[in-house]
């Protein structure tokens, strides 16, 4: 009899087991709720509004993909063997981006002349889709863009690592397509989406001992170099620091960007000084500026802040070189490295910041680091987690007024999920920090997993 006690004793399921369970069975429809209200938000509040400020300023408007410029200098290489940085092409471009050339006699037209300012190696990417009209590729970018950010949610929780149940997983995936970032970004058929699904997939293979596979899907994603080099530099020293078992992480980076370079070459002799000067116009039409540019209240602050913050990242990883094999610290690392980017890169566009999603993951993972501290870290924590919520908030009481009848105030409060985007980067990152300081001075074994 005693047997049979103790064997259903140990058959009853675990008290917190459960109450995890139950949580993440509320928390799901939640969540699901908040990503609709992101989409409904983006197609009935932001989009009108943006139209309707078009018309009244006669801004012109035309597919506005950001796909499309990469697409049409691609199939103009390609195809027609025209130089996608021509003044040419960029023309056509803006027929298609805009629906008209621009005119520089119309104040109130874009600044941006949207040319063809990506690395020439880019079109291999695009190659199958060159023989095809735009808006059949525009509708298979959507979706693909779409399945690659959702798969890159599993990636990132398999490099972090963090063992999370179903219920778990659909919850993180629910949050992260219905982000205003990600929804950007596949409005827009965005390829910072694409570089942060080929950065994900790269950072799996590494922590799943694939380095080979690790380098080649790290140098693809160098087809937009500002948001791929920094993860790369840190990569390869973390390569170096271990070379003997490693060094096939940058055999196989090294090989593929040797590859590409050279086809490059190939397909259009010296691209590399058009590429450089095509860089140097559309900073000065853009004047491109990074997240901490925009917060900070005078000239070149901003770039003394992401100075310190650099260097800040550059100690800490030094001196946290001898447990670069700790799957644990190498997570830290990578989340710290890719928030970072966020922060210092001269791009401030809210679809950047899908680079934040392993930062965020792992913030919420050692939630017990920050919440079971000292006040003022709880109090620290449940701001950032207040910044990072306040897009659904926002969101939410926005499609709430328009479905109850006010979809004029909806529209006049379109700025709304917009409050706190410039505090996310500063937020996620402070925190990351904060959290792989407190981790190099007491390492501790994280809460893996919630089933």
């Amino acid at each position: 009899m005693r047997v049979v006690y103790s064997r259903l004793l140990r058959k009853r399921p675990d008290s917190a087991h459960v109450q995890r369970r139950v949580k993440l069975a509320v928390f799901l429809p939640a969540a699901a709720l908040a990503a609709v209200s992101m989409w409904f938000y983006v197609q009935r509040v932001l989009i009108p509004y943006e139209r309707a400020d078009a018309s009244a300023h006669e801004r012109p408007r035309g597919n506005l993909s950001d796909l499309y410029p990469r697409w049409l200098g691609a199939r103009e290489l390609l195809l027609h063997r025209l130089n996608p940085y021509s003044e040419q092409v960029t023309l056509e471009i803006q027929k298609g981006y805009y629906g008209r050339v621009l005119d520089s006699s119309r104040p109130n037209d874009p600044k941006d002349r949207q040319g063809f300012a990506y690395p020439v190696y880019v079109v291999f990417l695009l190659a199958p889709f060159v023989g095809f009209p735009f808006p059949p590729v525009q509708t298979v970018f959507y979706w693909m863009l779409l399945g690659l950010t959702a798969g890159s949610v599993g990636l990132w929780l398999r490099a972090l690592p963090w063992r999370l149940p179903t219920l778990g997983i659909a919850l993180a995936m629910a949050l992260t397509l219905g982000s205003f970032p990600v929804v950007q970004g596949i409005k827009l058929q965005q390829l910072s989406l694409l570089v942060a699904a080929l950065l994900s997939g790269s950072v799996a293979c590494v922590a799943a001992g694939s380095l080979l596979g690790g380098g080649i899907l790290l140098a693809l994603a160098t087809i937009k170099p500002q948001l791929a080099w920094p993860l790369v530099a840190w990569l390869l020293c973390w390569a170096a620091n271990d070379w003997r078992t490693r060094r096939k992480l940058a055999y196989g980076f090294g090989l593929t960007m040797a590859l590409l370079l050279t086809a490059a070459e190939i397909v259009l002799p010296g691209w590399w000084r058009m590429f450089v000067e095509a860089l140097r116009q559309y900073h000065r039409y853009t004047q491109n500026r990074s997240v901490l540019d925009q917060l900070a209240p005078w000239a070149f602050a901003g770039k003394i802040l992401a100075g310190f913050a650099v260097f800040a990242c550059v100690f800490l990883l030094w001196k946290l070189r001898r447990e670069f094999s700790d799957p644990l610290v190498f997570g830290r690392a990578t989340a710290l490295v890719l928030a970072l980017t966020v922060l210092i890169v001269p791009m401030f566009a809210p679809y950047n910041q899908v680079l934040l999603l392993p930062a965020i993951m792992l913030l919420v993972r050692d939630r017990a680091e920050f919440t079971s501290r000292s006040r003022a870290l709880r109090l620290l924590y449940l701001a950032g987690a207040l910044v990072v919520a306040w897009q659904w908030i926002a969101s939410l009481t926005l499609t709430g007024a328009y479905l109850l009848g006010s979809p004029a105030w909806a529209l006049g409060a379109w700025k709304w999920p917009f409050l706190a985007t410039f505090a996310v980067p500063v937020v996620v990152f402070g925190l990351s920090l904060l959290h792989v300081i407190r981790s190099a001075a007491k390492p501790q074994v994280p809460e893996l997993s919630l089933d």
